[in-house]
């Protein structure tokens, strides 16, 4: 009878422990709690999947919102000893539709609308920069 109960004990516990689990990890915060209105427009990756990956997006943000620019950026994905570049728009029309690999990454014409650019490194240090071109 001993053996019943910490049985059923131990069942309740791990159901329990899984609930929690299971629910912490569906109410992660994402982009879509952000007060910004956030749109990407044009995103590149290269194919080398034996090296570093290389994600370049050029977005739409209306507001200058630096910390939630900031925030964008750290949710956006990271490859270790990956880099991850986005640059931000405050104008529709002025963001880059396409985005080349190497720098510079669009039309240096637009980097004069560029409001922010963030960067997560290899190692995965981050720098954000307002008005990167000016």
């Amino acid at each position: 009878m001993a053996s019943r109960k910490l049985f059923y004990g131990l069942l309740i516990a791990v159901v329990a422990i899984v609930v929690w689990i299971v629910a912490d990890s569906l109410s992660q915060p994402g982009i879509s709690e952000l007060k910004g209105e956030y749109t990407e427009v044009a995103f590149f990756r290269n194919e080398n999947n034996t090296g570093p990956i290389v994600r370049i997006y050029s977005v739409y943000a209306p507001d200058s919102l630096w910390d939630e620019m900031e925030q964008y950026g750290n949710y956006m994905p990271h490859t270790k000893y990956g880099n991850t570049k986005v640059f931000f728009f405050n104008q529709v029309a002025k963001t880059p539709k396409e985005i080349a690999p190497e720098s510079p990454y669009f039309d240096t014409n637009l980097g004069q609308d560029c409001i922010a650019m963030y960067e997560k490194t290899a190692m995965g240090q981050v720098n954000f920069v307002k008005y990167p071109f000016k």
